[in-house]
Order: C-alpha cells, then sequence, then structure tokens
C-alpha cells in the first residue's frame, strides 16, 4: 500500500469526527452523513472501503478500562533470547485477552528487555498471576515491570 489517497473535503470531515468519540444516537453514520453534505451509506462505504484497503488497521469501540473495573496495568519488559524465540511466542502473546499492547524493541547493553507487553486487571495481584503464568508458558522469566504512577496523557492520533 503506497498509493497516497486523495480524500475529498467531506471525506476528510468524516475522518475528523470518526477519530474522535462518534455521535451518541442510534445511527451515528446517518448524523455524520448530515454534518458533512453525505448519505449514511456513503459514509459507511468510505470506512469501509478505507478498511478493506489497508488505510485503517481497524475500527472499534475503546473501553475505559479503569470505569470498567480494571484499575491495574502493567508494562512488562521481557527479556527473550534469542531474539527468533520471539516469532515463536508470539501467537500465543497476541492471543492473551489481558494483553493489550505488544511491542518488539531493540535491545540496549544496559537494558537487554526486546519484547514489551501491556496487562490490565482488576488488581496488582492480579496482573502479578497473568505474568508468571505467561512467563511459565512462554519459558521466560526474565523482565522488568514497569508500573505507571501517573497518566499525564493518553489520546489517539490526530491526522486531521
Amino acid at each position: 500500500m503506497n498509493k497516497v489517497y486523495k480524500f475529498t473535503p467531506p471525506q476528510i470531515e468524516v475522518l475528523k469526527i470518526v477519530q474522535d468519540n462518534l455521535p451518541d444516537t442510534p445511527m451515528p453514520f446517518k448524523k455524520i452523513g448530515e454534518r458533512v453534505g453525505l448519505e449514511e451509506k456513503e459514509v459507511i462505504e468510505f470506512i469501509t472501503n478505507l478498511k478493506k484497503q489497508g488505510y485503517i488497521r481497524r475500527f472499534g469501540a475503546t473501553l475505559k478500562h479503569q470505569v470498567a473495573g480494571y484499575d491495574w496495568n502493567v508494562m512488562v519488559a521481557w527479556r527473550i533470547e534469542p531474539e527468533e524465540k520471539v516469532k515463536e511466542i508470539e501467537d500465543y502473546i497476541l492471543s492473551r485477552p489481558e494483553i493489550t499492547h505488544c511491542y518488539i524493541r531493540k535491545t540496549h547493553p544496559l537494558w537487554p528487555y526486546n519484547l514489551y507487553t501491556m496487562i490490565h486487571g482488576r488488581s496488582e495481584d492480579e496482573c502479578m498471576e497473568v505474568i508468571k503464568k505467561i512467563g511459565e508458558e512462554i519459558g521466560f522469566s526474565d523482565y522488568q515491570l514497569l508500573f505507571s504512577d501517573e497518566e499525564l496523557k493518553k489520546t489517539s492520533m490526530q491526522y486531521f
């Protein structure tokens, strides 16, 4: 996908709206269409086509985990050696519902951790149990826990 998409002005307005909260109505895409001068069907087809063509990776709801009772989260930095082992455990890591983010990063001589997973739970103990189980199942126990002290900013990327 190297092609640059040429958005029309109404399409740009649709994207500005959908990258934030959707209108709180039973027919949000109809409401969006009314605001930008498109039919509901055109809005849905536009978003669907962007997804099919790979311009949008996903389109879905985001649950505010603290409001849902998941007050604890921890970034776990795992040391997976040799590095090729990361690919062997990838499917397992990605299948875990408690993991919401997963990144592979370069190591440094002073920081040898290369796989980062964000784990959410209802308590610190629950997070620790998940980490213990993951470590046992993937066969790696060298990790560092990075707990958040305070959330300073958490927003989605704004493209327009």
